[in-house]
């Protein structure tokens, strides 16, 4: 037996070796800090008016299409800390045929999360808003567009410059 990492931080006795943790490219904060700061204060006014647990299933769906591993393992530990459960964060990537997990609310803006994020499909189209604002509010969904957009800008930070994930705690950034 060997000692091997299981997740960052722990080791434990086990047969299997785990592939070495990346390098972020760089560190983008450090380099840009009054943009990181600004994205900080963009991202919790976008927040405003949205439920805890919504706000965090959009952003793991939005983080799940962009592939941005930082996000996914920040905002699944986020939403666990708000009482989302792991049954829920699992499907999230088959929502479509998941759809019993999720309210009626939910799944309008899930799917308002993955036309605003796949904007090379064309755009967002007519239905998808028109049933995102029948669940929303005309307040609420100019938050959830915001939060939608605001994710997507921190995906591409995390995605370009190689963010490392695994290392987050639940409220480390706020």
């Amino acid at each position: 037996m060997t000692t091997t990492r299981n997740t960052p931080g722990t080791t434990s006795e086990t047969t299997a070796e785990y592939a070495p943790e990346q390098s972020p490219r760089m560190r983008w904060a450090e380099h840009a800090p009054e943009v990181y700061k600004a994205m900080i204060r963009l991202d919790a006014a976008a927040g405003q008016g949205l439920e805890p647990r919504l706000r965090e299933l959009v952003r793991i769906r939005a983080s799940q299409i962009n592939h941005c591993a930082l996000c996914l393992d920040m905002h699944s530990k986020d939403a666990l800390a708000a009482g989302e459960s792991v049954e829920r964060i699992i499907q999230l990537g088959a929502w479509e045929e998941s759809r019993h997990f999720y309210t009626e609310r939910e799944l309008a803006a899930l799917e308002l999360t993955e036309a605003v994020t796949v904007l090379t499909d064309g755009f967002v189209p007519d239905e998808v808003y028109d049933k995102a604002a029948k669940h929303f509010a005309e307040e609420e969904l100019a938050q959830l567009i915001a939060a939608i957009a605001v994710i997507n800008a921190w995906n591409r930070f995390g995605v370009t410059t190689r963010a490392v994930p695994g290392h987050y705690t639940p409220g480390q950034y706020k």
